[in-house]
């Protein structure tokens, strides 16, 4: 029964996003507790709180450090569904923070918390200066969380390379952080 129910979960999520959890399907299939427990990440990576940019910004860095094309596409349909800009999103995906507005406080906040760079400090005090202590919160779980999808989908043999991201019927390339 959990396994149909899983199943019937899955689905709906696939349609609604055009998103293919054959990889999810699989693991219910196979041992439904860990599908569960998958699934239970995106109330975690789903804490928008207040600034819903800040939050997309964070979440989208997050996921692309994990470098996985579908999982990032679908990150930007969350972003684009939270209210998010268009013109916001593409301009992170080529690192225009300026362009980026609030998003991109949110995306540099996450890449710096990731490779704990001291800036992270500095951005994580903008957040909760302009946005509250919940925007601060939220920023920080999605940066943590975000990269878990990819890394688990590859660890499963089903990640693919990001490269490009649809947005607004428009392929837009990804700008890679200077390591």
């Amino acid at each position: 029964m959990i396994r149909f129910i899983l199943n019937k979960i899955l689905r709906k999520f696939e349609a609604d996003y055009d998103y293919d959890t054959a990889f999810m399907r699989d693991v219910a299939e196979i041992w439904p507790g860990a599908a569960l427990r998958y699934l239970a990440l995106s109330t975690v990576s789903g804490m928008r709180g207040p600034a819903p940019e800040i939050w997309a910004g964070a979440l989208l860095a997050s996921t692309l450090d994990g470098d996985c094309g579908p999982c990032a596409q679908l990150v930007v349909g969350f972003a684009q569904r939270a209210g998010v800009p268009d013109d916001h999103i593409a301009a992170c995906l080529v690192r225009d923070f300026g362009a980026a507005g609030t998003m991109g406080l949110g995306f540099r906040f996450a890449e710096a918390a990731i490779a704990d760079h001291p800036e992270a400090d500095e951005l994580r005090e903008d957040i909760r200066a302009t946005h509250g202590e919940q925007a601060a919160i939220a920023a920080a779980y999605a940066a943590a969380s975000g990269r878990a999808y990819p890394v688990m989908k590859r660890a499963l043999g089903h990640g693919r390379e990001c490269r490009q991201i649809k947005l607004g019927g428009v392929l837009h390339s990804i700008v890679r952080s200077p390591e």
